[in-house]
């Protein structure tokens, strides 16, 4: 038995804890390489959110009864698992926003309100629109320097070329951990360790990286760490920002009103400490939950073991994928994690998509919110095939019969 096919009959049992693959699309069995997007949910989670709406539901900080006080050692309590997960020093450095993208968007608001015109960012070629427009946005705001560190054609990031971009006047370093298009892995430690050299802070967008690898923030020494919870097996409307306590209480608040308040009168008002002070208005009560009881789930199992599973697989893909002709992967340089792009020549992307789907093959086609880097691919757009921990080699083995019959299809 092969190492693929070892590692996905493990996988098989672990797919019968997440409840759509019980079902067929298009009368095929569910062949879901669309986990990059948004992985599917376990019953873990279901149950844990069904548990909380239907017996413990009330809003948090505010009611003093029993639903009040559950509901807010049930939201701690998660807040506490993320911490946990991570290897944060404290709950205190966890804030709940709604994903990555707020995240990023809520460091661009307060971080960045103390950016003046000179001060440079660093972000690379590899992000997702996410975590550039917000630092174009500042640019056109108050004049930061926006610099943007490149690939090789392998498609990993060029080390000696970011660090050429660290001058005293970078203030922040903003690279995603994964490509969530290339799979790409990101030596996040050692641009950690330049940017620091230079007297920058670091954030890292952990998007594709958290549920599929171990992310340590105290091993990295990271300032942030940001990532959305439903691409780690958890709900929509839930993501994590965290930050070193330090720094956190330094930044000012981004939105105001809710449990973030201290106390108001018209002449003034106070804010809380972090990390209630970034978190306005009522927050995503049952999302956190359902985090937390993600989080569980896929540490329960153990990320060595994702990891290792992921990469069996995606070389697997890789060998598979081209064998076909006219199929193109992307390069994803070494130690490419679960995710994979390609093209085939002569059929866009969309239509491949749409072919295969036919057959139950759920992939991701288009600019993957990713188009600075097309532009540096040279490509408008391509088909993305991305692995969880509960796809096995017959996920492969469809899309890769899919893509023959699209080669038949269109010659």
């Amino acid at each position: 038995m092969g190492v693929v096919a070892g590692l996905s009959q493990v996988t098989r049992s672990y797919r019968a804890d997440f409840p759509i693959f019980g079902r067929e699309v298009n009368g095929r069995p569910l062949a879901y390489l669309d986990t990059a997007a948004s992985a599917q949910k376990p019953r873990a989670v279901l149950d844990a959110m069904h548990e909380a709406y239907a017996y413990h539901y009330a809003n948090v900080h505010r009611g003093v009864h029993t639903l009040g006080y559950e509901a807010t050692a049930a939201f701690e309590a998660a807040r506490g698992t993320v911490a946990h997960t991570i290897n944060a020093r404290s709950a205190d450095e966890v804030v709940f926003v709604r994903g990555a993208t707020e995240g990023i968007n809520l460091l661009a608001a307060s971080f960045g309100s103390r950016l003046v015109a000179g001060d440079a960012v660093v972000i690379s070629e590899l992000e997702h629109h996410a975590n550039i427009v917000p630092w174009q946005m500042l640019r056109e705001k108050c004049g930061i320097d926006l610099r943007i560190a490149p690939i090789g054609d392998d498609g990993a990031l060029c080390l000696e070329r970011f660090a050429a971009l660290l001058t005293p006047g970078v203030r922040l370093v903003a690279v995603t951990h994964v490509s969530n298009v290339l799979g790409t892995v990101v030596p996040v430690s050692e641009v950690i360790r330049r940017a620091h050299a230079c007297g920058s802070l670091v954030l890292i967008d952990g998007c594709q990286a958290i549920g599929h690898r171990s992310v340590d923030v105290r091993e990295l020494d990271a300032d942030f760490y940001v990532f959305s919870g439903h691409k780690a097996y958890g709900p929509t409307g839930i993501g994590v920002l965290w930050g070193k306590r330090e720094i956190l209480e330094t930044l000012p608040p981004w939105q105001e009103g809710g449990e973030m308040i201290e106390s108001v009168s018209f002449a003034r008002t106070t804010f809380k400490k972090p990390t209630y002070r970034f978190e306005a208005g009522t927050p995503a009560i049952v999302e956190a939950i359902g985090l937390a009881a993600a989080l569980e789930y896929v540490f329960a199992i153990g990320v060595p073991w994702i990891e290792a599973h992921e990469r069996a697989l995606t070389t697997y893909a890789i060998e598979r994928l081209g064998r076909i002709d006219g199929v193109r992967v992307l390069p994803g340089g070494t130690g490419q994690a679960g995710i994979l792009s390609f093209e085939m020549a002569g059929v866009h992307p969309h239509d491949i998509a749409t072919v295969i789907d036919r057959s139950g093959v759920a992939v991701r086609a288009g600019h993957h919110c990713a188009q600075p880097l097309m532009s540096r691919l040279g490509v408008t757009a391509t088909v993305r095939a991305s692995v969880g921990l509960y796809t096995h080699e017959g996920d492969i083995d469809a899309l890769a019969d899919g893509l023959g019959c699209v080669r038949e299809m269109f010659g």
